[in-house]
């Protein structure tokens, strides 16, 4: 008898064993994207990585350290173009030898050229099935394999093959629902050091002769909106609003940007102040691949509406479409994000300015 009860206990240990191991094995994707997001933004490194993208590659080399708590980085492409981004803190400085120009813009000091992943949430877990498939070598490291797939068919997927010693990405994958690959980086060489001197953030082309132009407006975050209220009547499921704000576009003035994200994915929609009609002409509706992104453009109410992202094409069109304006100017503005670039762009890779 007390083998018998002995025999049962022991099952039942196991049984809760394996429980609680399944547990912490559901929790341990989602950690080490947390160590990846953690290893990029505050690991000092040395790397270069090949860019695919639309049947197009690209060498590109990216420096970054961190020093007395001011970020510095340069991202460099090895191909042709001989395009170089600088970034210290908050200003960042684009060398474009193609077209003999320098811009230097300011960019929220927390946005990285190399980009990062957004955390993982219960929320944004609602819409993702997110697993550890497997742990393989990969360019001569041990990796873990993290799949990041959605749920239907409003977002991407991601695949990420991250360093067990560093927790830095290896390899990433933009895929689609079907698991077809959008976008995709793999690192050739990547060193962490303890110290990058600054001369590894001069650049390489020379700027004699060139335009040097300057665009001062603050980051997104930092302007106030400026009354109009725009807002979106119906999102894909998960989606929510994080920034309305008013931003300065070339070309275009004072336009009314807005964000919507479900943790993961997101979209900025752009409302351009007015489009004068023309009587007679069909109202524009266009819409175009950018990149990994896809952009769509329609007019409401005599305004340009202009929603980008990095989702299926259906996702940005579904929200464009819902933006309407409301009436009244008295709302309190809601947080800024964790972070925002000036344009939505591939996970890893900040888009250059064309």
């Amino acid at each position: 008898m007390r083998s018998r009860i002995r025999s049962s206990e022991r099952i039942g240990w196991l049984a809760l064993a394996l429980a609680l191991a399944g547990v912490a094995y559901a929790d341990e994707p989602a950690k080490w994207l947390e160590r990846m997001n953690h290893a990029l933004t505050t690991l000092n490194y040395d790397g270069t990585f090949a860019h695919w993208e639309g049947g197009k590659v690209e060498m590109l080399r990216i420096i970054h350290r961190v020093s007395d708590g001011t970020v510095s980085e340069r991202l460099v492409s090895l191909d042709g173009s001989g395009r170089e981004f600088i970034r210290t803190g908050s200003s960042l400085t684009c060398y474009l030898p193609d077209k003999h120009i320098v811009l230097v813009e300011r960019t929220p000091a927390r946005v990285s050229l190399l980009g990062g992943f957004p955390a993982i949430t219960a929320q944004t877990a609602r819409f993702y099935d997110i697993k550890e498939v497997a742990r393989v070598r990969f360019n001569r490291r041990n990796t873990h394999l993290i799949t990041v797939m959605p749920r239907d068919q409003y977002r991407y997927g991601y695949r990420l093959w991250i360093d067990d010693s560093t927790a830095m990405p290896m390899k990433t994958q933009l895929c689609d629902a079907r698991g077809d690959v959008i976008e995709q980086i793999v690192f050739a060489s990547l060193k962490v050091r303890w110290h990058i001197p600054d001369s590894a953030f001069r650049p390489a082309v020379s700027t004699a002769g060139f335009q040097w132009l300057r665009n001062d407006a603050p980051p997104l975050e930092e302007m106030a909106p400026r009354g109009t209220v725009w807002n979106a009547d119906r999102l894909p499921p998960g989606f929510h609003m994080t920034v309305r704000a008013a931003q300065t576009m070339p070309g275009s003035g004072p336009v009314d940007h807005l964000v919507f994200t479900d943790g993961l994915a997101s979209v900025s929609v752009f409302v351009e102040t007015h489009v004068e009609a023309t009587e007679g002409q069909t109202p524009i509706v266009e819409s175009a691949r950018v990149g990994s992104s896809y952009a769509f453009s329609t007019v409401v109410d005599g305004h340009k509406v202009t929603a980008v992202g990095e989702v299926p094409p259906e996702t940005v069109r579904f929200i464009a479409d819902s933006v309407k304006a409301e009436k009244t100017a008295d709302w309190p503005p809601p947080p800024p994000p964790p972070s925002l670039g000036p344009l939505p762009s591939g996970p890893f890779v900040h888009s250059p300015p064309n």
